[in-house]
């Protein structure tokens, strides 16, 4: 009996040690976890909490562009005869890219110019004959007041018995034959006065359809409205040009602008006129100066070709970015970065 209860209380002092055993590992583990939650939560707070702050840089993507000018004739047609220069040229502002056949063009400006000199020659005509009849006019403003003074001569006499009453009947009709010719020279000058309006009228239409010629003949010459570079050579010579039908494609490439678009979120830290910076992945390291010229009063959805910053935002406002490009390293349709601060809310 002594024997059995000795091993009983063996027994149980060894239940007892191993249940203590395993109290002491499971509260060593829990330390050992708590211990690394706590070091773990250190980087954790610290994004958590930076988390909710924003970033001080608004950085877009966007691409660039250019002022282009797609160059053709107007109002003329005819056969290319002179194409200046190949794709890639760079070309100063009123420097001539092409020319057509000018012939007739040329023919109606002479035919114009010979109108235009029969029309002064009438114009001298008409000027001519009006000085003439105001030549006759004088003469019979002069003949009607003889013939007035011959008149009461000859009344003052038939009075006095001196004169026959037939002698001062004629001086009468001689007198009232001055008056009529008087006004029928009168008329005569005022169709001469006409005349000379009309011809001038006339000259100056023939003067203007000369001009006009002139300047039709101008757009025979194909120029560069700007100073750029011809990206694009479109026709070949031989070919029939005419309104519409493209020449040249003229960019300016000194000045090109980024379009890029701005999260509705970011839109109260953005300022029209504000300075940028633009960088572009082919010519890296290099920052070209910027400033924010347009920021669109109306919000569009983000399209499909632009990343945004938080996707999750759906609608955006399109900036536009002009950059000064003097040495053309930023072309059209290269993919860029815009960095801006972001300035705080008014």
């Amino acid at each position: 009996m002594t024997q059995v209860n000795a091993l009983r209380h063996r027994r149980d002092h060894t239940a007892g040690d191993m249940k203590a055993r395993m109290r002491i590992a499971f509260l060593v583990a829990a330390l050992a976890a708590a211990l690394a939650a706590w070091a773990a939560w250190g980087p954790l707070r610290e994004r958590l909490s930076g988390a909710g702050r924003p970033a001080a840089t608004i950085v877009l993507t966007g691409n660039v562009e250019a002022h282009e000018s797609v160059l053709s004739f107007s109002n003329v047609q005819g056969t290319l005869t002179q194409l200046s220069y190949d794709e890639g040229r760079r070309v100063a502002a009123g420097q001539v890219l092409a020319r057509i056949d000018d012939r007739v063009y040329r023919r109606q400006l002479a035919i114009d110019q010979a109108a235009q000199a029969v029309a002064l020659r009438q114009l001298q005509v008409a000027r001519g004959n009006l000085a003439a009849q105001q030549a006759t006019l004088l003469s019979d403003r002069a003949d009607l007041a003889q013939k007035r003074v011959d008149l009461r001569i000859a009344r003052g006499q038939l009075a006095s018995g001196a004169a026959s009453l037939q002698s001062t009947e004629q001086a009468a009709t001689a007198a009232a034959q001055s008056a009529a010719g008087l006004r029928r020279d009168t008329a005569l000058q005022r169709v001469a006065g006409g005349n000379v309006e009309l011809a001038a009228a006339s000259l100056e239409a023939a003067r203007r359809k000369v001009a006009l010629d002139r300047l039709v003949l101008g757009y025979t010459v194909l120029r560069a409205p700007m100073a750029g570079v011809l990206a694009v050579r479109q026709a070949e010579l031989g070919e029939l040009a005419g309104p519409g039908v493209a020449i040249y494609t003229l960019d300016d490439l000194d000045h090109v602008w980024v379009r890029c678009y701005l999260n509705e979120l970011d839109l109260g830290h953005v300022r029209l006129g504000e300075a940028a910076q633009v960088r572009a992945d082919g010519v890296p390291g290099h920052v070209w100066r910027a400033r924010v010229s347009f920021v669109s009063p109306q919000a569009e959805f983000t399209p499909k070709t632009v990343e945004t910053r938080a996707e999750r935002v759906t609608l955006v406002f399109r900036l536009r970015v002009d950059v000064d490009n003097p040495r053309h390293d930023l072309l059209p349709g290269m993919p860029v970065e815009v960095s801006l601060a972001r300035l705080p809310v008014r």
